[in-house]
């Protein structure tokens, strides 16, 4: 599987103070059924995301062919942790096995201000 997330290693200030976010954009794979999609990542998020320190929320968007899942995070270093957690899980497989791989970009972002 090909590894999509960023280097957050270097990360400095208030990023393990503030909540973070992976921002994962991509494609389904021509021919993926949405619906067994989505139960697949319901599974992975029951299985595998949800039981990850520091997970908050999995929102799954789309617009048109572009799907977005905006996950949330206690801080950064929980985010950066949980990059690994579902390499030997097989709900993770299966959600994966949906992603047009080539199309996956993972951003984490962190909370500068809210209003």
């Amino acid at each position: 599987m090909k590894n999509i997330f960023v280097d957050t290693t270097n990360l400095k200030g208030n990023y393990a103070m503030s909540n973070a976010f992976w921002f994962i954009s991509y494609k389904l794979k021509k021919g993926a059924s949405v619906e067994e999609f989505l139960l697949a990542s319901k599974k992975c998020n029951d299985e595998v995301l949800s039981k990850q320190k520091g997970f908050i929320s999995w929102e799954v968007l789309r617009d048109g062919d572009t799907w977005v899942d905006l996950v949330k995070w206690e801080n950064a270093e929980d985010a950066k942790k949980a990059e690994t957690a579902g390499s030997t899980n097989p709900a993770s497989h299966n959600f994966y096995s949906f992603i047009n791989m080539s199309s996956c970009k993972l951003q984490l972002y962190s909370i500068e201000d809210s209003y």
